[in-house]
């Protein structure tokens, strides 16, 4: 079971409405990427590298977007989907 942290749904909205006003289809390009690596995640929550000590990071292939979760028993939780260009310290507050 995945569950969406508000800040990382709010990650999303942001990046989908970004994609939306340079062209409606990326958008929607971009939300299906989100929801491949969301897919791949819930399947194989260990293929993806640790950052620290128990949160992974799952690029996205087609958009410059990293995906930042957590994984407890059967539930995995997304923290942050950021651009990579981001400052890390973004995800780091998020943690602690």
């Amino acid at each position: 079971m995945i569950i969406l942290r508000p800040e990382a749904e709010n990650d999303i909205q942001q990046a989908y409405k970004w994609y939306s006003s340079i062209q409606a289809k990326l958008g929607i390009r971009f939300i299906k990427e989100i929801e491949r690596i969301f897919n791949s995640i819930e399947i194989n929550p260990q293929m993806y590298h640790k950052v620290l000590a128990d949160l992974r990071r799952a690029f996205c292939k087609k958009f410059p977007y990293a995906i930042y979760y957590k994984t407890e028993k059967s539930v995995i939780t997304i923290i942050a989907v950021l651009h990579q260009r981001r400052n890390p310290i973004e995800w780091e507050k998020r943690i602690f």
